[in-house]
């Protein structure tokens, strides 16, 4: 199986997880879950600056796990095989910490699915029907047992 290019730029102005969720466990995840070349940007941040973001871009007024911002949304055409996809994705660490400690899930693992998640809307992928959701949680089952980690929508 060829591997997709990737160049991978991760930020942590929020560097609470900076020691766990680390660049090279980062690149791993994202890889897992790419479909085609990609220049990617992963940004940890905390509440105040979640929300700001989710509340400028998408009406909500509150922090979320993950905001992903696609370049190549909106093109007439699919990407082609050599196209590359081009995100910022976003994680709140104040909610992935607060939903890994709900679900009862380690941070990686919580922190793993969400970066899966994050690249495939990059890639595309959406979750507004219960078809479109049923094949991204799909592939996202896939990918994590790819890397180890068990079904996240099964409760534990």
């Amino acid at each position: 199986m060829q591997q997709n290019k990737l160049s991978l730029s991760v930020q942590y102005p929020d560097t609470r997880v900076q020691e766990t969720l680390t660049r090279p466990l980062l690149r791993r995840w994202v890889k897992a879950a790419l479909l085609a070349p990609a220049q990617i940007t992963l940004r940890f941040v905390n509440a105040e600056e979640g929300q700001s973001l989710n509340r400028s871009f998408r009406g909500k007024d509150y922090a979320t796990n993950v905001l992903t911002f696609s370049y190549n949304e909106g093109e007439a055409e699919p990407l082609a095989d050599n196209d590359v996809t081009q995100a910022d994705i976003i994680l709140c660490t104040d909610v992935l910490q607060r939903e890994a400690a709900e679900q009862n899930k380690s941070l990686e693992f919580h922190a793993a699915h969400l970066v899966i998640h994050g690249v495939l809307h990059a890639q595309g992928y959406d979750h507004e029907s219960d078809e479109e959701a049923e094949e991204m949680e799909t592939l996202e089952i896939e990918m994590l047992a790819s890397l180890g980690f068990p079904n996240p929508y099964i409760e534990s």
